[in-house]
């Protein structure tokens, strides 16, 4: 029983730190975030313990009659070699965000929990797999607490004016949750039109700020075009 206690008790310490360290990259607007750090964390512990398992299994065998040589962190080690080939395939990246990396760390955390199930690490399975899909389950929560960052590309198009861009910046400075990041110029002397291409850096929860500003951004008499996009994480 002190046993089982002690492993229960590292796994809840190994998903809490993870998801902890999750939670932190997820509010600032980092693709990997409080679930998967979690499932990281709590899976990479028992792969450990199962290694260490492994060895006690075979503690006892005379070394001068048994072949059975055990390296308790053979498994670790081939783990995480093995980590980025097996979640590459679930993983899509777009523009300024990356899709199914939750589903590469859980089938990473499968293999883990079918490895120790199959050498008898029943109970540690069992608690793996309940932490896992608590996690699962919950996230959605603490995502909306989570108050996410996001970068966005604003384009504006005008025809060439002394003092836009001051004026520009003038009016996303009233939006204290909005943050510009950096300013592309681009000229077109056949039309005689400027292009500014803004990185801006703001939560989630600015989004209802976007119509406001985009009626504001119209009244520019000197404005031909407007437009935003998702923009690259840096």
């Amino acid at each position: 029983m002190d046993t089982i206690i002690s492993d229960i008790g590292k796994l809840l310490l190994a998903a809490a730190i993870g998801g902890a360290i999750g939670f932190e990259r997820e509010s600032h607007g980092q693709a990997a975030g409080f679930r998967t750090y979690l499932i990281v964390g709590v899976s990479s512990c028992l792969m450990m313990m199962l290694s260490l398992h492994m060895e006690e299994i075979f503690r006892n065998l005379p070394a001068d009659k048994s072949v059975v040589r055990v390296d308790p962190a053979r498994i670790a080690s081939y783990a995480i070699a093995s980590m980025g080939f097996l979640g590459a395939g679930a993983i899509i990246k777009g523009r300024g965000s990356v899709r199914g990396l939750t589903t590469a760390a859980g089938l990473w955390s499968a293999t883990g929990i079918g490895l120790s199930i199959g050498a008898g690490y029943v109970i540690a399975s069992i608690v793996t797999t309940l932490i896992i899909l608590g996690s699962l389950y919950l996230a959605y929560p603490v995502k909306a607490i989570s108050h996410r960052r996001i970068y966005t590309i604003l384009t504006v198009k005008a025809v060439t004016t002394e003092g836009l861009l001051v004026r520009i910046k003038e009016l996303l400075a009233q939006y204290k949750d909005i943050s510009l990041q950096f300013v592309n110029y681009h000229r077109d002397l056949s039309s005689n039109t400027v292009t500014y291409n803004m990185r801006l850096h703001h939560s989630d929860q600015s989004q209802e700020h976007w119509s406001g500003l985009v009626k504001r951004l119209s009244t520019l008499p000197e404005l031909k075009e407007i437009k935003w996009e998702e923009s690259d994480v840096p």
